[in-house]
């Protein structure tokens, strides 16, 4: 730290910001994002408004636009807003994303989806969680700094992206490999997930395949079944022959993650027939795999083949096998890496907690840092209200969250 009386006069100010920050989620409620896939119209209008915000503050900020005909501008925004501190090296990234997720059905809202309310210590409104209280917060822990006159201990860089909800294709990823932005040493914090006490650390992520199986056989009346395949009893024999088969050999377990295993389930199933006295010609179902990071995808996809085979030589039927998602997961980051401990103290410090380190289950954009050899850690301090309706930000983690950064400016490299 700088010295104690120092951040304390930072949490100080970012007390009395408070009501500005809950004006400017109020504000980027009302900016829709909304990717084009989804069907809105993309980042633009919220991107535009932050940039002018931040450079109205004094930061550098430069804007990054990856072409997408999709989108009425032609192109999906992405900021970095930067704040000199007293060395170059490392840059402290804090990355958040732009866009949001469609607000889904109106009747299940109390009020407007983008049009933000304040009730019970709360702000409502789609997207003031994901990924918008930490925007808000890190933007704060910035004006902070700068209100006081004060110089991060290393350059800080804020990192707003486009596309996260559908992919990061036109955000985080397309930003990594066509710009020159980020260094292996430097530190970078993804802000995108966390728990109800803020002591969660994630830094590492299972392999996800989504494997589908399409069972070919032959339709026939059902007082005929010798003329024909029955694609049902042989895709039933696939689907428990192939959760056997692969629970009996990816035993291996990490404490890391919880669970602390892979998880192989069956899970989405096509409708065959739709009357009871047809033989199917064809059955199709899903398996949800995630995987220890130990795990290649490939032996995971080669073994459901073997099962495959034999399954089609015992039933006579052919079967396709395809992959609707398949992610092999990046080294984890070091539970011993300096962002670790940056962030690990600073929660400590804000919310005199005891974070710990953990693996998930499910995927996040930090791991296109990862993959690039860039320790990156996943951490908020949230009630999980993320894609629901009625979503809402507690406003006291988003002022304490904004503490938090400010505690990383200041730290010692």
């Amino acid at each position: 730290m700088q010295n104690s009386l120092d951040f304390d006069k930072l949490k100080a100010r970012i007390d009395q910001l408070e009501p500005e920050m809950v004006e400017l989620q109020k504000k980027l409620v009302s900016l829709v994002a909304i990717s084009p896939s989804s069907g809105g119209e993309g980042e633009k209008a919220k991107a535009d408004y932050l940039k002018s915000l931040l450079e109205g503050w004094g930061l550098s900020v430069t804007e990054y636009r990856a072409p997408d005909k999709t989108a009425p501008c032609g192109y999906r925004p992405s900021l970095v807003a930067r704040l000199k501190g007293k060395r170059a090296s490392p840059t402290l990234w804090i990355m958040t994303h732009l866009d949001v997720v469609p607000a889904g059905p109106r009747k299940l809202w109390r009020h407007e989806p983008f049009e933000a309310w304040v009730e019970d210590g709360k702000v409502f409104g789609r997207g003031t969680e994901d990924n918008q209280q930490e925007m808000v917060a890190s933007c704060f822990a910035v004006k902070a700094m700068l209100d006081l006159g004060f110089t991060p201990n290393t350059d800080v860089a804020l990192m707003f992206v486009a596309d996260e909800e559908t992919g990061s294709e036109l955000g985080a990823d397309w930003l990594l490999k066509n710009h020159d932005l980020c260094r292996k040493d430097d530190l970078v914090v993804v802000p995108d997930a966390g728990n109800e006490q803020g002591t969660m650390l994630e830094i590492a992520e299972k392999s996800i395949a989504w494997v589908k199986f399409t069972v070919l056989g032959k339709q026939v009346h059902t007082s005929t079944p010798h003329k024909g395949k029955n694609a049902l009893r042989a895709g039933a024999n696939l689907l428990v022959r192939l959760d056997r088969v692969l629970h009996e050999k990816y035993t291996a377990q990490d404490e890391l993650f919880s669970p602390p295993e892979s998880t192989i389930e069956p899970t989405k199933k096509i409708a065959n027939v739709p009357n009871i006295n047809t033989i199917p010609g064809e059955d199709v179902f899903y398996f949800d795999c995630r995987m220890l990071p130990q795990y290649k995808l490939d032996g995971l996809i080669a073994d459901m083949k073997d099962v495959v085979r034999s399954i089609e030589v015992e039933f006579g039927v052919e079967v396709k096998v395809d992959t609707e998602q398949f992610v092999q997961a990046p080294a984890a980051t070091s539970a011993d890496a300096p962002v670790v401990k940056m962030l690990s103290n600073a929660a400590h410090e804000v919310y005199g907690t005891r974070p710990f380190t953990k693996g998930i289950g499910g995927g996040t954009v930090a791991a296109i840092f990862r993959r690039q050899g860039i320790p990156a850690v996943v951490w908020g301090r949230n009630d999980g209200k993320a894609h629901n309706p009625n979503e809402y930000s507690v406003i006291a983690n988003m002022v304490g969250d904004a503490k938090v950064y400010a505690h990383m400016f200041c730290q010692e490299l």
